[in-house]
């Protein structure tokens, strides 16, 4: 009933900028929290920024400072804004939405940061 889509992941040099996008389609009742998480090679998905269907934001201390989180409510759409980006912020990038007890998830995006 619902579909996320990530965008915008590619290679860049350590240093620079990349803005991710995820699109939520489908069947939502609501303008709901929304999640984006981060995989590197070899570790577990964890949790690096949450939006608020508010509009509040809280960020793992590993990227706070450098990403931001935001939300387009009209379009149903999530973004994080990341930069200065370094090697470790290499990995897939996944956006979460939850609804009715479920937890949607999108295919995910690479980022591949270069020292």
């Amino acid at each position: 009933q619902v579909h996320l889509v990530e965008s915008g992941g590619g290679s860049v040099q350590a240093g620079g900028s990349l803005r991710l996008s995820c699109a939520a389609s489908g069947r939502l009742f609501s303008i709901n929290t929304m999640r984006w998480y981060h995989q590197g090679p070899g570790n577990q998905r964890e949790l690096i920024a949450t939006i608020s269907s508010g509009g509040s934001t809280n960020y793992a201390d590993s990227v706070k400072g450098r990403f931001t989180i935001s939300r387009d409510n009209a379009k149903n759409t999530v973004y994080l804004e990341m930069n200065s980006l370094k090697p470790e912020d290499t990995g897939v990038y996944f956006c979460n939405l939850d609804q009715n007890g479920f937890r949607y998830w999108g295919q995910g995006t690479q980022v591949t940061v270069s020292s």
